[in-house]
């Protein structure tokens, strides 16, 4: 206990007062919260003044700046001497992501920040280990019967559960919030994809349930501690184990344990009958002789982060600007009513040309993921000539480079699915036109591209279709945009509360 009260003192007598110095200065002197300048630093304080300005808009704000320099990049001075480079640079991004790669992981601080909870799976670990754990997850997502097992859970998700809750909204012309609907229909789909549990979250009665609500707590604990702009502070919460860190411990723990309960059932169910029925990533994991707890607990953890809010924030943003465009919307229900219902699901969604463009869209202007992060091992110079030192952190930023004039014309700002389209005028069908995806890192690129991503646009071409097929999801608040928030992933800031509507078969807009 004596090590850690230095630090405590070092906190509490020099620290704490600067900080409520910079509060109060902040309080004061508000007019710079929404400048695109690149901000001005100080001396151990770098630009924590115009970073705590704007810290309920940091990814708006960030997207500014970097659009008004022109190389798209610029150093932000955290406190202490810490810095961050950030880019909308697309010849950047390649450079990070896949021609320099190995210069470029997650890093040390990235890792330790985020371990207590996603411990060292795939989604936190470089090296070797990430290496063992993409060729191991790349085999399980490319066999055929995992994507027969994820097309079974979707429908029967939305069929019995998403449409019957919609109707039943409809009938009672009553109002609902969209984007927590959203989120439950993703969570039940993801935890049964995952490790085979259904956690029955979405329900007409919108229950709580416990795993649910525990892993939503230790996301927003584990997202408090990742944005925090002061990283001292949590560590010494997290030594003396009090407030959100004494709280994380707390949950996290109760998250695992809930994991490992379903996982020593599996194995027990392994042992007795020397295989799994069950088409889910945990059972293909440990048939596949992958049975040490730790390992596969860390796995089934991020793939339900992975799984559990990325769709649902896509379909949020996305309905809100369907809803906004009614010649986009009627474009969408062509192509539903085209849907031959004999077809397989795949070869269905495979065909929705035009909806796979609107949600591209949808993503460029509100990307499920706005920002991610790497860390220098080396000295380094990007394409842009920006100087890069060993361990520095560096983000690249998605939402920023949906905004980039001279990538998608002077008007980025509009929602136009036809961007990524082109008229084959001989079959007279869409084709879809895709960007490269260093231009367009919404699902990552390079080595580590999203292993999910045809189940991402399976899903919610799936919803969408199901969705819009029957229904009109009318805002309540109309004619303003919603807030985009976000920690790790993208929300509406308040929820999407809405009005269903019923269609009237054989109509259109």
């Amino acid at each position: 206990m004596a090590d850690l009260q230095f630090p405590a003192l070092l906190f509490l007598s020099v620290i704490l007062p600067l900080l409520f110095l910079i509060w109060a200065a902040a309080v004061r002197n508000p007019s710079s919260s929404t400048s695109t300048k690149i901000p001005s630093s100080y001396p151990f304080l770098g630009s924590i003044l115009v970073i705590w300005k704007n810290k309920e808009r940091r990814v708006q704000w960030i997207s500014d700046i970097l659009t008004s320099v022109p190389n798209l990049t610029f150093t932000l001075r955290r406190p202490f001497g810490y810095r961050q480079i950030f880019t909308a640079n697309a010849a950047n991004v390649q450079h990070m992501l896949k021609s320099h790669f190995y210069n470029y992981p997650k890093g040390e601080v990235f890792r330790r920040t985020l371990r207590d909870f996603l411990g060292d799976s795939i989604f936190n670990a470089d090296g070797d280990n990430w290496k063992f754990q993409r060729q191991v997850s790349s085999h399980q997502f490319n066999t055929r019967s995992l994507r027969k097992f994820v097309e079974t859970v979707v429908d029967s998700e939305l069929n019995n559960r998403l449409v019957p809750i919609l109707t039943n909204a409809a009938a009672r012309k009553a109002a609902l919030d969209f984007q927590d609907i959203l989120q439950r229909f993703a969570f039940d789909n993801i935890c049964t994809i995952a490790f085979g549990y259904d956690p029955a979250y979405l329900l007409p009665s919108l229950p709580e349930a416990k795993f649910a609500v525990t892993f939503d707590r230790a996301l927003r604990l584990i997202a408090e501690r990742f944005n925090s702009n002061i990283p001292f502070i949590w560590k010494i919460k997290r030594a003396l184990s009090v407030g959100s860190e004494r709280q994380l411990k707390i949950t996290v723990e109760e998250v695992r344990e809930f994991a490992k309960g379903i996982i020593r059932e599996k194995k027990q169910e392994l042992k007795e009958k020397n295989s799994l029925e069950s088409e889910d990533v945990l059972s293909r994991y440990l048939s596949s002789g992958h049975l040490d707890e730790d390992f596969v607990t860390d796995v089934v953890i991020s793939f339900i982060l992975a799984g559990r809010d990325t769709t649902s924030a896509a379909l949020t943003w996305f309905f809100w600007l369907v809803f906004n465009h009614p010649g986009v919307e009627n474009e969408i229900l062509k192509e539903i009513k085209e849907i031959n219902s004999e077809e397989p699901v795949y070869d269905e969604v495979k065909n929705m040309v035009y909806t796979h463009a609107s949600l591209c869209e949808a993503m460029r202007l509100y990307p499920p993921v706005p920002v991610s992060t790497k860390s220098a091992l080396k000295d380094d110079v990007l394409p842009d000539g920006t100087p890069v030192e060993k361990g520095t952190r560096i983000s690249y930023h998605p939402y920023a480079m949906g905004r980039v004039e001279k990538v998608w014309g002077a008007d980025w700002a509009e929602f136009r699915p036809g961007r990524w389209l082109e008229r084959e005028e001989t079959a007279n069908k869409w084709r879809f036109v895709g960007r490269d995806s260093f231009t367009y890192p919404v699902f990552q690129a390079g080595p580590r591209v999203c292993l999910g991503k045809d189940m991402a646009f399976l899903q919610m071409k799936r919803v969408v279709a199901g969705v819009l097929r029957r229904f009109r999801v009318v805002p309540v608040v109309q004619n303003l945009e919603p807030v985009y928030a976000s920690d790790f992933t993208s929300k509406m800031k308040g929820g999407f509360l809405v009005k269903i509507e019923e269609r009237v078969p054989g109509t259109e807009i």
